[in-house]
C-alpha cells in the first residue's frame, strides 16, 4: 500500500493488541477507518488480515446488512475461533469482521425490514391479472345465485384475502397463493443494522473492522461508536505518491505514459487513488498521447448542469447512464429535478407533456426503489429513462434549454425563514415539553396568530399577552420578527423584548396628623372623671 502512513502504524498496533490478546480481547475490540472514497481503507483491513495471518468474514455494500443477517453472520464469526477447517496460523487464530461503507446502513432495531413485504395489493395483482372484473368473477365461480356474488367492480375487491368466504374457493386460493409467493424473497435492506454493529462493538471476541466515509452517520447513533473504537483517519493520497505508483505501474506492465496524460490524470483524480488507477487502466492500451488525451477528456467535473441537460434534450435519443456520468459527477437523484424543470418548462402540446411526465414517474419510480432497497445498480435504469425517455416523449421539437429547479431556488432563498423556524419549534418544544410535529401543527400557527391579531377593547394589551411569552422563550430578534412578518429592528420587536420600565407613580402625601387636645384648665391628673360639658 501507499499513502496514509500514519493510519496504517495505528491499524497495525490495535490489531498486534488484538493478536497478543490471548483470550481476554483488548480494551477496543473495532476500529472504524473513515476517509473519501479510493484512499485505501477496505484494502487496508484486508492486507492487514493477510499479514497477520487472519481469515476474514466481509459484508459490503451489496449484501443484505440488516439486524438479522449481521446478527447471524458477523454475529458467528464473533463467537467462534474461525470460520474455516484450516490450520491455525502461527501467532494466533483470528477472524476480522470486515463491515464495508457501515455509514450506510439504517439505525431502526426491529424486524420490520426483515419481514416479506408484498410488491403490491391483493387488489392490483389480480387487476392486472385479469383486467375486468368480470374475468375474475368466471375465473373464480362467483355468480349472482351462489353463496358469494359476484364482484361488480374492483372497488368491491379488498386489498387482502382477510377472512372473507371467497377466500376458500380453489381460484381464488391459487390466486392468493401466487400474490404471496410474489413477496420478496429475503431481505436486502439495512434496518436495524446499526444496532447490531453497535452490539458487536461491545460483545464481539474477533477484531471488527468498519469502513466509513461519513463518521458522523456511527457517532450520532450511539456514544459505542466514539469512545468504544480505535478511530483510525484516512487521508487523500498526496499527489506525489500518486505519480509515483502510476509511473511504476506503467513501467512493470510495459507502457508509456507521457508526462503531460499523468497531470490529467492526477487533476481528475483529487486524491483518489482507486480513480487514478482506473483512468490509467483505460487510457493504457490507446498508445497515442492524441488518444488518451481525447479520452480523459470526456469528464469535465465542472462541467455545467444545464448545458449537458439541453444537449440530451435536443435530440430524440436514449442517452447511456456511462455517457452522462463521463460528463458530470451526479447522481441521478441530483438530475431529476433538471429534467423535471425542463418538462415544466417545454413548449410543447398537453398530449405530448403527458408522455414526458410518464417517463419522468417511470424513472422516479426506479429511484425511490434505489433508495429504498439499497440496490443502487437501479440507477442506470433510472438515468436513462429520465434523460432518454424524455428526450424521445419530447422529440426534439421544442425542447426547453436547461434551466435550475425553480423549488431548489426556492429552497436557496427561503434558507435563512427555514432556519428561523427550526430554531422556533425547537424553543418551543423545550419550554412546553412537544414534540416537533405538535409544534408545526398547533403551537407555532397559535403564536402566529396571536402576533398578527389586534388588540381588544377593555382587556390588556397585546403586548402585555405576547411580550411575557416572548421573553420567557427567549426569542432572537429575528424568530420574533418572524412571527409578527416586521423587520428584525422594528421598534415593537425591541420593545416586546426590552419592555420599556413604566414610570414610578408619585406616593400619596400623608394624611396631617391631629392636633393634640390641650388639657382643660384647671384639671389635674389625678382627677379620674370628667363632665361632659368639658368636650
Amino acid at each position: 500500500m501507499v499513502g496514509n502512513d500514519r493510519a496504517r502504524g495505528t491499524l497495525r498496533a490495535w490489531a498486534t493488541a488484538w493478536r497478543d490478546a490471548g483470550r481476554t480481547p483488548p480494551g477496543r475490540r473495532a476500529a472504524v477507518l473513515e476517509g473519501p472514497p479510493g484512499v485505501g481503507k477496505t484494502t487496508a483491513a484486508l492486507a492487514l488480515a493477510s499479514e497477520f495471518g487472519w481469515t476474514v468474514v466481509e459484508l459490503n455494500a451489496s449484501d443484505a446488512r440488516n439486524q438479522r443477517a449481521i446478527e447471524s453472520v458477523a454475529g458467528r464469526a464473533s463467537l467462534t475461533h474461525t470460520l474455516t477447517a484450516a490450520p491455525a496460523p502461527a501467532g494466533g487464530s483470528r477472524t476480522l469482521i470486515l463491515l464495508d461503507e457501515a455509514d450506510c446502513l439504517t439505525g431502526r432495531s426491529t424486524d420490520e425490514g426483515a419481514r416479506p413485504r408484498p410488491t403490491a395489493t391483493l387488489r392490483d395483482f389480480l387487476r392486472t391479472r385479469y383486467g375486468p372484473v368480470e374475468e375474475l368473477n368466471q375465473a373464480w365461480g362467483l355468480i349472482a345465485t351462489g353463496r358469494h356474488p359476484p364482484f361488480a367492480g374492483w372497488d368491491e375487491v379488498p386489498v387482502s384475502p382477510g377472512r372473507f368466504g371467497w377466500a376458500r374457493l380453489p381460484g381464488a386460493q391459487r390466486d392468493i397463493g401466487d400474490w404471496r409467493e410474489g413477496e420478496r424473497p429475503h431481505d436486502t435492506s439495512d434496518r436495524g443494522g446499526l444496532a447490531a454493529i453497535a452490539r458487536l462493538v461491545r460483545e464481539t471476541l474477533q477484531p471488527l473492522v468498519l469502513t466509513v466515509n461519513d463518521p458522523s452517520v456511527l457517532t450520532r447513533y450511539s456514544a459505542v461508536f466514539r469512545t468504544g473504537v480505535i478511530r483510525v483517519p484516512f487521508d487523500r493520497v498526496p499527489p506525489t505518491v500518486v505519480r509515483t505508483l502510476l509511473r511504476r505501474i506503467a513501467v512493470d506492465e510495459g507502457y508509456t505514459i507521457p508526462s503531460l496524460i499523468l497531470d490529467r490524470i492526477l487533476d481528475r483524480s483529487g486524491g483518489d487513488l482507486r480513480a487514478a488507477l482506473n483512468d490509467l487502466e483505460a487510457i493504457a492500451p490507446l498508445g497515442s498521447a492524441s488518444a488518451m488525451d481525447s479520452l480523459l477528456g470526456g469528464r469535465d467535473h465542472d462541467a455545467e448542469v444545464a448545458e449537458v441537460i439541453e444537449g440530451i434534450l435536443r435530440r430524440p435519443r436514449f442517452v447511456r447512464s456511462s455517457e452522462i456520468s463521463n460528463q458530470l459527477d451526479v447522481t441521478p437523484d441530483d438530475l431529476f429535478p433538471w429534467f423535471e424543470e425542463a418538462v415544466a418548462r417545454a413548449r410543447v402540446g398537453p398530449a405530448t407533456r403527458v408522455d414526458a411526465w410518464a417517463e419522468l414517474e417511470v424513472a422516479d419510480r426506479f429511484l425511490n426503489w434505489a433508495r429504498r432497497w439499497r440496490v443502487w445498480s437501479l440507477w442506470s435504469y433510472a438515468s436513462e429513462i429520465q434523460s432518454g425517455g424524455v428526450s424521445v416523449a419530447l422529440d426534439g421539437g421544442d425542447a426547453p434549454v436547461g434551466a435550475f429547479p425553480s423549488f431548489l431556488g426556492a429552497m436557496g432563498r427561503t434558507r435563512q425563514r427555514r432556519a428561523i423556524r427550526m430554531s422556533l419549534l425547537t424553543k418551543t418544544g423545550h419550554a412546553w415539553h412537544l414534540s416537533r410535529r405538535k409544534g408545526v401543527e398547533s403551537v407555532l400557527p397559535w403564536l402566529e396568530a396571536l402576533a398578527g391579531s389586534a388588540p381588544g377593547r377593555g382587556g390588556p394589551s397585546l403586548d402585555e399577552v405576547l411580550g411575557p411569552i416572548v421573553r420567557g422563550l427567549d426569542l432572537t430578534p429575528e424568530e420574533l420578527g418572524y412571527l409578527l412578518r416586521i423587520e428584525p429592528d422594528d421598534p415593537r420587536v425591541h420593545r416586546l423584548l426590552v419592555p420599556v420600565e413604566p414610570a414610578p407613580e408619585p406616593k400619596p402625601e400623608p394624611w396631617p396628623e391631629p392636633p393634640a387636645a390641650e388639657p382643660a384648665p384647671g384639671r389635674g391628673k389625678g382627677r379620674g372623671q370628667r363632665k361632659l360639658g368639658e368636650y
